[in-house]
This record gives structure tokens, sequence and C-alpha cells, in this order.
């Protein structure tokens, strides 16, 4: 595949033509030093002064054909002869991108010069006020949310669910319950801090039994005997409601109330009892065990993911959503403050640079071999043209250069011997 069979940039169209002209450019300089050499040594017997025209000329075809035999002889055999040390590129081309690894890796990567720069940029300042700006916080925000959106709707659903079903199985489900319920009880209890909860139980259940005074209806009355006249069974019933209602009222008004204190030593022996005896451990692993059994935990995991990627994709594909406006909010004063505050930056810059001297260090060598590969694996015809189009037309000077300079030499030299020559 030549130049013209590839598809080329625009960038690269531009450059095959400016070589095209630089190329006819040189070899017309050639053919005008040959046509003037030709026709002042025809004529140099009737004039003389043609010999130093004939020479400059002469140094001129030597100084652009030296000149071409090089530049061409980097890319290709000159003549199609197969002459040592010529068609250079094409046939040392893995040598060159080998060496220009190692030349990158060797003065590009290396610890100093990155530590070096990195220490003149002051990183995190500049970081932070280009963040603290509202409308490239927002640009931020917008494509992070793209690229999470792109990764979640790369992952596959029934994978996620077993991920999220073995996280909740190996850090909710196989440990034990007991012992660490058992201890948070009796910190609780040693505390008080279960009171509100028996003070609350208690004012909600006689507020219930006051707005339903019937609620004890004949649970003592339909025990009496049915021969009994109905008053009585009435009375029994509101003697009941009465009595529930004012043992309420004592338990709620009275810290150090029996009832409490049985609850409070029930409490502290259940505390024990999850913590140190098995039978209580195994009868709560039993009840787990039965609560989130296999099709209840895959249940529990495809919901969980489906409502976190249901809700977080909706939040993510909306620029004016809550999670998004809070994201920017947050992401622009810590921009701010990056920018603000010279001790919080300089810790940062330090960090970056710690960072990046690490991944130099680690990786230096599998980055500088990305140039070296990406060379090798080019096919060497098509190197040569890339090389070519890009140094190629600056090449085609070296050749107007030699013709001129070789024309200069000429001249000089011819013009040295004739005032030496005849004086010797």
């Amino acid at each position: 595949m030549t130049v013209a069979d590839r598809i080329l940039s625009p960038a690269d169209l531009e450059r095959s033509r400016g070589l095209r002209r630089m190329k006819a450019l040189a070899v017309s300089l050639l053919v005008f030093m040959a046509i003037v050499f030709a026709v002042s040594f025809a004529l140099q017997g009737a004039y003389p002064w043609l010999g130093y025209v004939r020479a400059a000329s002469e140094g001129g075809m030597v100084g652009a054909l030296a000149d071409w035999f090089a530049v061409t002889a980097l890319f290709r055999y000159p003549l199609g002869l197969r002459i040592p040390h010529t068609a250079i590129i094409p046939n040392r081309k893995d040598e060159i991108g080998e060496s220009l690894g190692e030349f990158v890796e060797t003065n590009f990567l290396s610890d100093d010069v990155v530590a070096g720069k990195l220490a003149s940029i002051d990183v995190a300042s500049a970081v932070g006020g280009w963040v603290a700006r509202p409308e490239n916080a927002r640009r931020v925000v917008a494509e992070a949310s793209t690229a999470v959106r792109g990764i979640a709707s790369l992952l596959d659903d029934d994978d996620m669910r077993d991920a999220i079903e073995a996280l909740a199985r190996r850090h909710l489900i196989e440990p034990e319950w007991a012992p660490p319920l058992g201890r948070l009880a009796l910190k609780v209890v040693e505390s008080g801090g279960h009171h509100e909860a028996v003070d609350l139980a208690l004012d909600r259940l006689d507020e219930w039994l006051a707005a339903n005074p019937d609620a004890l209806g004949s649970v003592l009355s339909g025990r009496l005997p049915s021969w009994l006249p109905s008053f009585v069974d009435r009375i029994v019933d509101e003697r009941a409601y009465t009595e529930v209602r004012r043992f309420l009222a004592d338990v709620r008004s009275d810290p150090d109330h029996r009832l409490r204190v049985a609850l409070d030593q029930y409490l502290l022996e259940l505390a024990d009892r999850l913590q140190n005896d098995e039978g209580t451990i195994a009868k709560l692993e039993s009840a787990k065990g039965r609560a989130f059994d296999d099709p209840r935990v895959r249940e529990l995991a495809s919901g969980v993911w489906d409502a976190a990627r249901s809700a977080a994709m909706d939040a993510l594909s909306d620029p004016d959503s809550e999670l998004r406006r809070r994201a920017e909010a947050a992401l622009a004063d810590a921009g701010a403050r990056l920018a603000a505050d010279p001790a919080l930056g300089s810790r940062v810059n330090v960090w970056l640079r710690d960072a990046a001297a690490h991944l130099v260090t680690t990786y230096r060598h599998d980055i500088a071999s990305i140039i070296s590969d990406t060379v090798t694996g080019w096919d060497a015809r098509e190197t040569t043209e890339k090389i070519e189009l890009q140094v190629g037309k600056d090449l085609q000077f070296i050749r107007i250069n030699g013709t001129v300079v070789g024309a200069l030499a000429g001249l000089a030299i011819f013009t040295v011997a004739t005032l030496v020559l005849p004086a010797v």
C-alpha cells in the first residue's frame, strides 16, 4: 500500500502536496545545474570566465546527487540498488522503535524528570480553581454520570444479583446474630436506653385503651356463670378496665415499679443467654435461617439491585436531579477549598508526586514499550511513508542546500586553485 492507495487525513494530504513540491524544486535545481554545466563546459574554451560557472555547477550537481543519495537512503534503496546501509528506516524499523521507546523511558519517564515537572506545577491549585467554577463542576459530574451509566448498562443483572446475594449471605446471614445482639442489648439495658421505649409502649397502650373502652368487654365477664345477672357482667368488665388503666398509670409514673424491674431483669437475662447459652443462640440462628432461606435471599438481592439501579440511573440521567446537584455543589466546594487552602494543596501535591513517582517507577517500562510495540506492529512500507510525510519536506531542503553549498564549494575550490597553482 502506497501513500496514494491509503485514505489520508487532510493534514497528511497537505504534507503530501508539500513533499511533492519540495522534491520537484530539488530535482529542478539539479537539472538546472546540469544544463549550466553542459553549456559552460562546451563554451569555456571561447569564454574562459565560464570555467568558474562550470566549477560552480559541477559542485552543485555533486552536492545535489550526494544529498539525494543520503536522503533517499533513509527511506528506500537508491535506484533500487541494494547498497549496504541504505533503506535504513524500513530495514531497521523495529530497532528504531526500541531505541525510541528506550529514549522516552530514559529521558522523559525518569523519576527526576517527572518529580521535577510536578514540583514546578501547583496541580492542586490549578485543578481546584478549575473545578470550583460551577460550569466545570457540572461538566465533570455530567461526564462521570455518563461513564457510570455506561458501566451500569454493561453489568449483567443476574451477576449483580448473585454478587449482592453472596455479600448479604457472607456479611449478613452467615455470621452469628445472637452474641452481637446480646452485647448490644446489655449495653442498652445498662445505660437505661430502653426506658424510653417502655414508656412509649405504655403510653400508646393507655391511649388505645382510652380510645377503645370496650376492648376488655367480656374478657372476664364471659367466664362468669351464666346464671348471674347482666349488671354483674358490666360491673366486672368496668372494674377490669379501670384496674388495667390504673395499673398502667402506676407503671408509667413509678420508675421503680416491680413490672419495670422485672422487665429489666428479663432483658438482662436475655442478653446474657444470647451471648452464652447455646440453646438460645441455636434458636435464634434457626429462626434467622428460616427467615432468610434461599428464595427469600434471592428475592431480597433482586429487589435491592433493581431498586438501586433504577434509582441511580434515573438520578444520573436527570441533570436537575438532587443527586447531581449535590454532587456538583460538593465538587465545586471541594475545588474551592483546595484552591484556597495552601496547606491542603501542598498535601495534595505531595500525594500526586508520590503517586506519579510510584506509577512511573512501577510501569515506566510498560509505558515506554507502547511506543516500541506500536512501531514493531507497523508495516515497514507504511512506516516509511508515515515518517517521510512527517519529515520528508524538511529533508528536501537538505538536497536544495546541498546543491547551493556544493556550487559555492566548487566555485571556491576552483577559484583558489586558479589563484594558487599558477604561483607554485
